[in-house]
């Protein structure tokens, strides 16, 4: 069973601040599920504007989250890193709910299962749970795309 920290997600991730929504893998098993956290601080850049009078992450954000898991999931099962010659694209979510709110001090448990993989699209089921209670959880799509890149010019 394979734990990353921070420094390794870097390598799977190209998200950065603010918009890197994982801060540790507890669990990977390659090609199955994975296991994560994100520790929700209220110094998130977004409780400024949602909402300054009860601070909640925002739903969307907490499906983010669990679309960054998945991306660390395919990428170690492909045996691959991020790199500046491709993009993980999200590219559908069904069946999304929201189940509690999710607030500053929590510890959103993100746990992703492959359901398949079919012609370079991966299907996933997640859930992101606070304290054994879930907060959302949706079916994720997503699909690694090649960067063309710039044709190099004649010297």
């Amino acid at each position: 069973m394979t734990q990353l920290d921070i420094r390794a997600i870097l390598e799977y991730l190209p998200h950065r601040y603010p918009f890197l929504l994982v801060d540790r893998v507890l669990e990977l098993e390659k090609g199955k599920r994975i296991v994560a956290i994100k520790n929700v601080t209220i110094n998130e850049p977004f409780f400024v504007g949602h909402f300054p009078h009860m601070p909640v992450m925002p739903g969307v954000l907490q499906i983010e989250a669990l679309a960054q898991a998945a991306g660390i999931l395919s990428f170690q099962t492909m045996g691959r890193v991020s790199d500046d010659q491709s993009v993980y694209y999200f590219v559908g979510i069904d069946s999304a709910r929201f189940k509690r709110p999710v607030v500053p001090g929590d510890q959103l448990r993100l746990e992703v299962e492959i359901v398949r993989v079919a012609r370079s699209i991966w299907k996933y089921a997640g859930k992101a749970t606070v304290d054994g209670q879930v907060a959302a959880q949706a079916e994720l799509m997503c699909t690694l795309r090649e960067i063309n890149p710039q044709p190099e010019s004649p010297e």
